[in-house]
């Protein structure tokens, strides 16, 4: 029993290191809500659309229990994420992108997300296309130009 246990603590180890590998976090010196106005910017003047800005510190706030500043701009392009339901439907459901902005306990904010390749790992051909490349792309340049 006691070797069942350490197992799937090891399984349980491992999974939570492979998740953490696959955030991606840009450091920015702006503000949570400077940052998040930066990158619907640059969402828009990139073609995008921008479907909804969610702020979870707000709503923290609404049921008495604050956490720092912490909002989440979730977009996409057809250009993008048609290709790729073209592969298989089920992309649809990592799809829209999403980039989250928070002040972490020591006051640095950072933008960050998954990354599309671990996002669609379980869609095999999706993940093998060139369609993946893209969309890291787009995030990083984005993400990139929204912390500057």
């Amino acid at each position: 029993m006691r070797g069942l246990f350490l197992a799937a603590l090891l399984t349980l180890g491992s999974t939570v290191t492979a998740m953490a590998d696959d955030i991606i976090k840009v450091k920015t010196d702006k503000s949570v809500a400077e940052v998040l106005d930066a990158l619907e910017a640059a969402v828009g003047k990139a073609g995008a659309t921008v479907f909804a800005r969610i702020d979870h510190a707000a709503g923290a706030e609404k049921v008495g229990t604050p956490i720092p500043a912490n909002q989440v701009l979730i977009f996409g392009n057809p250009k993008l994420g048609t290709p790729a339901m073209q592969i298989d439907p089920l992309a649809g459901l990592f799809l829209p992108l999403k980039v989250q902005a928070y002040e972490d306990s020591e006051g640095q904010v950072w933008l960050t997300y998954e990354d599309p390749k671990e996002t669609m790992d379980e869609l095999d051909e999706v993940e093998k296309s060139p369609v993946i490349g893209k969309m890291q792309g787009a995030l990083k340049k984005l993400t990139e130009a929204a912390a500057q």
